[in-house]
Formats: structure tokens, C-alpha cells, sequence
């Protein structure tokens, strides 16, 4: 396996609705693991149960993972942004256009000065997302 870092997001209860979102945009495989499925449910309150301990949507080289169970001390901020290196104009159009749905485009797609085709949105989730696709 190649050294690699993979973005892992908070969502304080709505991790199912994120992570079920992301990957009706960005298909792959979606695996959810509720607290109440794990060793860990013995020592959390019963209402904790449906919160998702772990989460990891995985479609070729993308690994995005994600959990409830960072506590109500989250606060969504601009220190990450997810950059989605994509394979061809369909693949960035369709990511672009799923991912901006209930979001707010910063920057529409379009042909940037390096010579890749670049856009950047945040999701409805408050996550920031830069798109790339370069063709040479």
C-alpha cells in the first residue's frame, strides 16, 4: 500500500446524511458503523446508539471518512478543504454539479491560468472542495 493521507470529517449527528450524500455523488463503496454496532456501545448512553462511530466511502484512489463522535464542540471553519484530482472533463463536471447541490459555488468551474480545469464550492455540510483536472 502506497503512503497516503485521507481526509476524515466530523459531523456532530449528521454523518449518515453526509457520507450517504457524498457517495450518491461520488459513488463507490459506503460502509457506516453505528456506536450501537460496536465494542464501544457498553460504555456510551443507549440515545448515542444511532450515531455513527466510523464511516469510509472508498471509489478508486478517493478515501473519504467521517464520524458523529466528535462531540458538540465542533465548529465548521475554513482549515480543510477536500481537493478532488479528477480523470476527465465528464468526472469533474459531474462531481462539480452533484456536490454543489444545496451548497454554494465560490468558484464556478472553469479553465484557470495553470491550464486545469478548476472550481471550488462548499457543500451543504459546510465542507470546502476544490475541483482539478488537468489533461495533460
Amino acid at each position: 500500500m502506497k503512503t497516503q493521507i485521507n481526509a476524515y470529517l466530523n459531523f456532530n449527528g449528521r454523518c449518515r446524511e453526509a457520507m450517504t450524500f457524498y457517495h450518491d455523488c461520488l459513488g463507490g463503496d459506503l460502509l457506516l458503523q453505528k456506536v450501537s454496532e460496536s465494542p464501544m456501545a457498553a460504555q456510551m448512553p443507549s440515545e448515542e446508539g444511532a450515531k455513527i462511530l466510523h464511516g469510509m466511502l472508498t471509489h478508486d484512489s478517493i478515501v473519504l471518512m467521517g464520524s458523529d463522535m466528535m462531540g458538540a464542540g465542533l465548529v465548521n471553519g475554513n482549515v480543510v478543504t477536500l481537493c478532488l484530482n479528477c480523470g476527465s472533463d465528464d468526472e469533474i463536471n459531474a462531481f462539480f454539479d452533484k456536490l454543489s447541490n444545496g451548497g454554494k459555488v465560490r468558484t464556478p468551474l472553469h479553465q484557470s491560468f495553470w491550464g486545469s480545469l478548476y472550481g471550488e464550492l462548499t457543500d451543504k455540510f459546510g465542507m470546502n472542495w476544490m475541483f482539478n483536472y488537468s489533461k495533460n
